[in-house]
Formats: C-alpha cells, sequence, structure tokens
C-alpha cells in the first residue's frame, strides 16, 4: 500500500498512476484502515488534478467509498466488528470534509455526465452524510448551487443514478428545514410522483419505496411545503395510489410497505402537530378529490376526519359492503369487541371512535343516543351479545356487550369508548342515566350506572376495574344528577371505602387510585340533595375508615403510574401489549383537572363548606344574573345582526331600484329624443313631397298628357259647335225650300207655261236636298261619335286626376302613418314608463321610511344595551368584592376564565341538546 501511495504520488505517466489507483481499489476493501490512513490524501489530489482521465477518477472516488462507507461484504461483518467500523467511516469522513474544498470538488464531480464518474461520486457523497449529515449538509448548503446539481440527479436516464440520486436526497433532507424547502422549490415532488407513477404506484419496487421515504422527509414537521405540496395539487396525485383492485391473489411484501409509506405520507399532512388552517384545509382537499372515500386502514381515516365536520359526517354514512349493509363504525366496533381480532386493529378502532367524537360532533353525539336501541323510549331493553347472527346489532349493542363481555380488553375498549361519547356532554350523561338493562329474561332491569358498579364489585381483572372506573369517573364528572344517581345505591360507597381503606399488593394499587378519584368526584360535584350522603357526612366517613392523609396518598398512585406518563404523552394509544392498555390519553387530562380541587374538597371543614355553599349560591345567583343578562345581550345582537341584514338587503333593494330607475329614465330620454328625430324627419318629407310632386307618376300617364288631352277636347268643342252651326244653317235652308214648294203647288194651275221650267228646278233642288240629307247624316255621325268620345274624356280626365291625386296621399300617407303609429307606441311605453317611475318612487319613499325606522330601533338598541353593561359592570365589582372576601376566608375562587370556559361549555350543551331535539 506504501509503495502504491509512492507510486501514485511519483509517477509522471498517466497510465502509471491510473494502475497504482486500481490496485489501491482492490486493497480498500480488505485493509480499509491502512488504504485510509496512507493514501486518502493522495486520492484527493488525484481528483484535483487528473479530472482530464475519467477512468483514474472513477478508480479514486470507489477507493475513497470503499474506506469511508460501512455497507462491507456480509462475510467481513463480524459480531466484534459493528461499532468499530461505525467509529473507523466517521473518522475518515471528518478527514475527508475538514477541507470544505473536497465536497465541492466532489459536487463538481457528480455534475460529470460520465457514467464512472458520477454514479460512484454519488455513492461517496450519500455515505458522507450518513456519516457526518450535520456538517456535509451546511457545506452543501453554502456552496452555490450545491442543491441544484444535486436535484438534477433526478432526471438522469439510467436509473441507477437516478436511484441513488433518490437515495442521496434522502440523507441530504433529513432534518434540514432549509434544505427541504430548497428541494422542494426544485420541483422535486413533481419529479418524484412521475417517478412513482412511471414504477406502477403502489405495485412498483423498492423505488417507490425510497421515493415515499424522501417526500416524507419533505413534508414531515414542515408547514411551507405542505402548504406548497397542498397548492400544487399534489394531494388529488396520491388517489391513483389507493386503487389496489379486488384481486385475491395476495399483496407482495413490497407492495404492503408501499401502501404503508403512503399511508403514511397521508397521515402527515393531517398530522395532529400541523397548523389547525393547514390540516382543515389538505383534509377538505383529500374529500373533494375522492381521496378519503379510497382511503382503506383505520388510523389513516381516523386523522383524516379529526376535528372535520363534513368528513367526520361523510364516515357516518359509509356503509360497509357487507351482508346486510352496515354502518362502517358498527363494523370497526365489532373489531374492536372481538377478542379474535389483532390487538393493534383493536387500538386503531378505538383511536378512530375518539377521533370521531373530538370537536363535538353533534350530529354522531345525537347518533349514540339512538344507538342503545331505543332505550330511551322504552326504558329497558334485553341485552344480546351478538347471538342472533341473522338480525341487525347497533353500535349501542356492541358497545354494551363489550363492556359486560368476559374479555377483559372488550371491556376496557368498550368503557373508553363510551367515555368519549360522554366526555363534556352533560346531556348524554342525563340521558343515558335512564337506559335500563336486563342481563337475563325473567329478572327485573337494571340501570346501565347499576350494571356497572354490580361488574365493580364482583372483583374481575384489573383491567376491566380500570376501564369501568374511567367511564364512571367521567361519566359523573361536572354532573350533580349523576351523582346523585351514584349515591342512591347504598352498596356503592361502602364499596369505594373498602378498596381505598385496604392495604393491597402493587396492581390493585392502580385500582384504588381510581376508586379515590370516583369518591371525590362523588363529594366534589354532590349538590347535598341526599340526606345520608352530604358533602360532610361523606368527608366524615373518609376520615374514620380511611384517613385524610392515606386518601389523598391512593389519589395520587393515578398520576404516579408508569402507565399514566405514557397515555398523557399523545392521543393515539401506542401499547406494546394489551396487559399495558389501562390509561387513555384523554382520562389523564380529567385526572389533571380533578386531583388538585379533590384534595383542597377533602380538607375544607363544614364551615367553609357552608360558607363555600352560600358564595357557591351567591356566584350561582350572580352567574344566573349575567347568564341571564348575556342571553339578553345574545338576543339583541341576534336580532341587530338581523336588523343589519335586513337594513343591508332593504339598502340592496333601494340601490337596485334606484339603478332601476335610472336606467328608465335614460330609456326615456332616449326614446324623446328618437321622438323629436322622426318628428324632423317628417317634417322635411312632407316638404320634399310638396316640391316634387310633379315627377309622380300614376298607372303610366304623366300630367303632360292630361295637358294635351284637354287641348284635343277643347278643339273638338269648338268644332263641334262649328258643325252645330252648318247644321241649323242647312235646316233653315231646308225650311225655306219646303215652304218654296208649297208655293209652287198653288200656283201649279195658273201658270201652265211655266211648267216644265218648273220641273227642271225642281229636280235640281230633290238632288241638292239629298246631298244636304247625306252629308248632315255623315255629320251627325260624326257629331255623335264625338260626343262619345267627349264623354269618354270627359270621364277619364276626373279618373286621371283622383288616381294622381291618390297616389301622392299614398305617398306621403305611408310615411306619416308609420311615424304615428311608432310616436303612439313610444307614448303609450312613456305612460307605461311614467307609472313605473312614479310606482319606484313611492317604493323608495317606503323603503326609506322603514330605514329610518330600523336605524331608531338599532339606537334604541344600542341605548338598552348601553344600560345593561352599566349593570353588568356593578355586577362585576361586586363579584370582584366577593371574591376578595372568599379569598380572605381562604376559599379558592375559580377565575373569570374558569366561569367563561364554564358558560361556554353550557351554551355548547344547550346547543348540542337542540340538535338532539
Amino acid at each position: 500500500i506504501q509503495k502504491l501511495c509512492h507510486r501514485v504520488a511519483s509517477s509522471t505517466l498517466l497510465d502509471d498512476r491510473r494502475d497504482a489507483v486500481r490496485a489501491l481499489k482492490a486493497l480498500s476493501k480488505k485493509y480499509r484502515l491502512e488504504v485510509g490512513v496512507q493514501a486518502m490524501e493522495h486520492l484527493i489530489h488525484v481528483l484535483q488534478t487528473d479530472r482530464s482521465d475519467s477512468e483514474i477518477i472513477g478508480y479514486a472516488l470507489d477507493t475513497l467509498y470503499n474506506v469511508i462507507s460501512n455497507d462491507l461484504e456480509e462475510e467481513e461483518q463480524e459480531e466484534n466488528l459493528p461499532k468499530q467500523v461505525d467509529d473507523l467511516g466517521s473518522q475518515f469522513t471528518e478527514i475527508f470534509i475538514k477541507q470544505q474544498e473536497n465536497v465541492t470538488l466532489l459536487l463538481t464531480l457528480v455534475e460529470e455526465f460520465d457514467f464512472h464518474v458520477r454514479w460512484p461520486g454519488v455513492k461517496l457523497l450519500t455515505s458522507l452524510l450518513k456519516q457526518q449529515g450535520p456538517q456535509v449538509q451546511q457545506i452543501i448548503l453554502v456552496s452555490p448551487m450545491g442543491v441544484s446539481r444535486l436535484m438534477d440527479l433526478l432526471a438522469d436516464s439510467r436509473e441507477v443514478i437516478r436511484n441513488d440520486g433518490v437515495l442521496l436526497l434522502q440523507q441530504l433532507t433529513k432534518s434540514n428545514a432549509a434544505i427541504q424547502k430548497i428541494v422542494a422549490f426544485e420541483n422535486a415532488f413533481e419529479r418524484l410522483l412521475d417517478i412513482i407513477t412511471e414504477e406502477g404506484n403502489s405495485d412498483g419496487g423498492i423505488v417507490v419505496e425510497d421515493c415515499l421515504l424522501l417526500i416524507q422527509n419533505l413534508l414531515k414537521n414542515n408547514n411551507s411545503n405542505q402548504n406548497f405540496f397542498k397548492e400544487g395539487s399534489y394531494i388529488q396525485r396520491m388517489k391513483p395510489w389507493f386503487e389496489v383492485g379486488d384481486d385475491n391473489c395476495g399483496w407482495s411484501a413490497q407492495k404492503v410497505t408501499n401502501l404503508h409509506l403512503m399511508l403514511q405520507l397521508v397521515r402527515v399532512l393531517v398530522s395532529p402537530t400541523n397548523p389547525p388552517g393547514a390540516t382543515s384545509s389538505c383534509q377538505k382537499a383529500m374529500f373533494h378529490c375522492g381521496l378519503l372515500q379510497q382511503l382503506c386502514t383505520i388510523n389513516t381515516v381516523s386523522e383524516v376526519i379529526r376535528g372535520c365536520q363534513m368528513n367526520q359526517d361523510y364516515f357516518a354514512s359509509v356503509n360497509a359492503p357487507s351482508n346486510p349493509p352496515r354502518p362502517a363504525i358498527v363494523v370497526l366496533l365489532m373489531s374492536m369487541v372481538n377478542e379474535r381480532q389483532p390487538f393493534v386493529l383493536r387500538c386503531a378502532v378505538l383511536y378512530c371512535f375518539h377521533l370521531i367524537y373530538l370537536d363535538f360532533n353533534c350530529l354522531l353525539i345525537s347518533y349514540i343516543c339512538c344507538w342503545f336501541c331505543g332505550l330511551l323510549a322504552s326504558h329497558w331493553c334485553l341485552l344480546v351479545l351478538l347471538v342472533a347472527t341473522g338480525n341487525s346489532v347497533s353500535a349501542g349493542q356492541l358497545l354494551c356487550g363489550g363492556l359486560f363481555s368476559t374479555d377483559s380488553l372488550s371491556n376496557w375498549c368498550a368503557a373508553v369508548a363510551l367515555a368519549h361519547a360522554l366526555q363534556e356532554n352533560a346531556t348524554l350523561k342525563e340521558q343515558l342515566l335512564r337506559v335500563q338493562l336486563a342481563t337475563s329474561i325473567g329478572n327485573p332491569p337494571v340501570s346501565l350506572l347499576q350494571q356497572c358498579t354490580n361488574i365493580l364489585s364482583q372483583g374481575s381483572k384489573v383491567q376491566t376495574r380500570v376501564g369501568l372506573l374511567m367511564l364512571l369517573c367521567t361519566w359523573l364528572s361536572n354532573c350533580s344528577i349523576a351523582v346523585t344517581h351514584f349515591l342512591h345505591n347504598p352498596a356503592n360507597i361502602p364499596f369505594l371505602t373498602g378498596q381505598i381503606a385496604e392495604n393491597l399488593g402493587e396492581e390493585e394499587q392502580l385500582v384504588q387510585g381510581l376508586c379515590a378519584l370516583l369518591l371525590g368526584i362523588s363529594i366534589y360535584y354532590n349538590d347535598n340533595s341526599l340526606e345520608d350522603y352530604r358533602k360532610e357526612k361523606l368527608k366524615q366517613l373518609i376520615e374514620k375508615r380511611i384517613g385524610r392523609e392515606n386518601f389523598i396518598e391512593k389519589l395520587g398512585f393515578i398520576s404516579k403510574h408508569e402507565l399514566y406518563s405514557r397515555a398523557a404523552q399523545k392521543p393515539q394509544p401506542s401499547f406494546s401489549s394489551p396487559d399495558h392498555m389501562m390509561f387513555d390519553h384523554e382520562f389523564t387530562k380529567l385526572v389533571k383537572e380533578l386531583e388538585g380541587v379533590i384534595s383542597k374538597a377533602i380538607y375544607k371543614s363544614s364551615e367553609e363548606d357552608k360558607k363555600e355553599e352560600e358564595v357557591k349560591k351567591t356566584l350561582e345567583q350572580h352567574d344566573n344574573i349575567v347568564t341571564h343578562y348575556k342571553k339578553v345581550i345574545r338576543e339583541q345582537d341576534q336580532e341587530l345582526e338581523e336588523l343589519k341584514q335586513r337594513i343591508s338587503t332593504l339598502t340592496s333593494q333601494n340601490e337596485q331600484l334606484q339603478a332601476t330607475v335610472t336606467q328608465q329614465v335614460s330609456q326615456i330620454q332616449q326614446h324623446k329624443d328618437q321622438y323629436n328625430l322622426l318628428k324632423v324627419q317628417l317634417g322635411k318629407d312632407n316638404q320634399h313631397h310638396n316640391s316634387h310632386s310633379d315627377t309622380f307618376q300614376m298607372n303610366g300617364i304623366q300630367t303632360e298628357e292630361v295637358s294635351k288631352l284637354k287641348e284635343e277636347l277643347e278643339e273638338w268643342k269648338s268644332n263641334h259647335e262649328v258643325l252645330q252651326g252648318q247644321l241649323r244653317e242647312k235646316d233653315s235652308l231646308i225650311e225655306k225650300l219646303k215652304s218654296s214648294q208649297l208655293e209652287v203647288g198653288t200656283t201649279e194651275q195658273s201658270s201652265q207655261t211655266s211648267k216644265s221650267g218648273g220641273l227642271e228646278l225642281s229636280n235640281d233642288l230633290h238632288k241638292e236636298l239629298e246631298m244636304l240629307r247625306s252629308q248632315i247624316l255623315l255629320q251627325s255621325a260624326e257629331i255623335s261619335k264625338l260626343q262619345m268620345e267627349n264623354q269618354k274624356l270627359q270621364v277619364m280626365v276626373p279618373v286621371t286626376k283622383l288616381q294622381l291625386i291618390l297616389c301622392l296621399w299614398c305617398n306621403l300617407g305611408w310615411g306619416f302613418s308609420c311615424c304615428q303609429s311608432e310616436v303612439k307606441a313610444l307614448s303609450e311605453e312613456k305612460e307605461s314608463l311614467k307609472q313605473h317611475l312614479d310606482s319606484s318612487r313611492s317604493t323608495v319613499a317606503i323603503l326609506q321610511d322603514e330605514k329610518s325606522k330600523l336605524q331608531q330601533e338599532l339606537a334604541e338598541s344600542k341605548k338598552e344595551q348601553d344600560d345593561l353593561l352599566v349593570l353588568l359592570a356593578d355586577q362585576d365589582q361586586k363579584l370582584s368584592a366577593l371574591k376578595m372576601k372568599l379569598k380572605d376566608l381562604g376559599v379558592p375562587v375559580e377565575d373569570e376564565d374558569d366561569i367563561e370556559s364554564g358558560d361556554q361549555g353550557d351554551e355548547d350543551e344547550d346547543g348540542d341538546e337542540d340538535e338532539q331535539d
């Protein structure tokens, strides 16, 4: 090894140095100490100077990995070596990182793409982080782009480098929030989820397991990364993980491991240690994306529904796929009270039941009242211990069956489950007092409370008695009616005093402490309604039979017990064996609250008790007054809120009406403008038609043709008159000829000589007469023809005039009628808008009157509230004076915060009772 180191340091040829480094690599596994001590400095020098040769760099990195890593071969792992090996690797790592430049050099080499350099570099850096994690993390954190360089490993196409890169990031992100944030914001979630999907989700190999472990490192106790994971919608990508199918071929060990890690990842997002707002948002996201519906493990479901009303309601509605279908909580309780079920499963069911009732789920609390098979309505029932398989079984029957079964673990689980339902629920405590049970046919029924005390007195197992005592302590605490019912049985107090007074073994000391706690609760919450069991008499009984000091000592056994300390640490049950299942986390809170006040109550004298009673009565009266005024104030606040809501509603309605009125006014103005515009356009059209009337046509006849026809008509009239004159002349001539012919007949006899001459003249006249007649006939025919044409023209001329006038009127009247119809429509719309405007104004006036009345009522309410506040201030001063007097008398007085919390509890109980009703 020494010679090889000398050759590495002194050889000038690269081949010689490469061979020497190869030989050192071969020796490094067997002679790890010698190679590490002698060759580390030379190997680091090779990394610095021979970076151009990837082969020698790879040999040097492998040699350093063999020296520093503790992952030895199986044949080399002997029984006496592990501690020495761990120390050796840590020492060599410390030497290597002493010079921070070595880690920076290694980060540079990891960036190389060459497989023979990058892979051994990743392995060496992972080994350094395993040995000296915080120191190496700090060096990488201050190196420029140190974390970003390593994130590139997830994108390497070579799976072996990518997978080893996941292992490197696991070591890098351990317990370092700064690096976790950088890795998350370098898109690590996206890349890791892609790898998980590529590998087949839960069916994938160990690569999926490594990715899930890395995601857990990034999310656990890191609120910033959890918020980034939720806002990046990565919760939705978790849903396919739990789509496991219905195959019955069995799951491999790797698949079980993967699913277990996936469920742990879900629980990390909804862990009780996270901020409430972050947990609530993750719960809602899991519900909306359907992840809750696919979860199949009880603890994970418990965390997802814890304190989330919506998820609790959904879980209450889920039915198990059984025949017949049963509610999921019933199926879970069947597993819890079944002694054949695994212990871990029964613990998980109990934790789920506890988280269902966390934050007072009113729906489920009222549901439990119905679980006892209508016990409250019938006041008794026959307890059926799951004998009739064909009948449906309720959760109440299961709890009763588990409470009174022969299995001590079932007794304990059922008692604690019922105590969770009763915790801080006075209504259910009082209602369960009326539940009657018949343990066998023919026997009279006994109360559930009495049955619990009967089992206590029968000397059952310690685990059973512890569970029942925890149930009774929870039931009787802060419930005077339950204390009265408990004291009404004359056997209960002697049993408790007998248990406390005896000197029993170490196992029984826990039972003695719980009996002392139950007896102290019976004194502290006693309302002195039973004469034989008043507070003073019970304290005298303790002093005579037990002794005050002995009682306080036995009471202290509870908080001093080791199992009590374990249960007080975290809410989820984590017991190594069923025998260690003694205390519940919520019960430890009750013990811590009551132990001090019970110790003080035991030492108080009768006079102090009387004074305390008087003070309590005064305080109760004052509390009643305060409660009354608080109720009045709440009612007034509620009325004020209603009035404010009403005012806001009316204001919004007023604003809407004002907007409607404004809109309608603008529409009216628009219609007015349109009306005026149409009116102006109509006037212009009239002028246009009047100025261009000569251009209109009617049936093809123009005005020029009409004038021509008139002229022709006048000509024909003149011609007709001329022919009429000629006709009259011819008629006068004919009359003359006729008269002359008569004169010729009379003178025919006297003038014989002139006979021949007269005949010739007569013939000529006849001829001329015939010619004139024919001419007259022609002229008459022509005159009649002209008269007919004249009549036709006289008829035609008025018709053409009428048609022309109608044409002009139609062209003008059509436009005017259109304008008139539109104007009429606008006028009608204007009238309707005016009516709507008037109604809106009247509505606005009414609303303003109501608003003024409401404001006046609001002012009166404020004035009355101020008076009440003044009265409350006076009462507070009186209360302070009374408290000072009590403190002077040595009486412990509850603080105002306790009183307010009590008031708040009363209010919550009232709200629960109302919802149940």
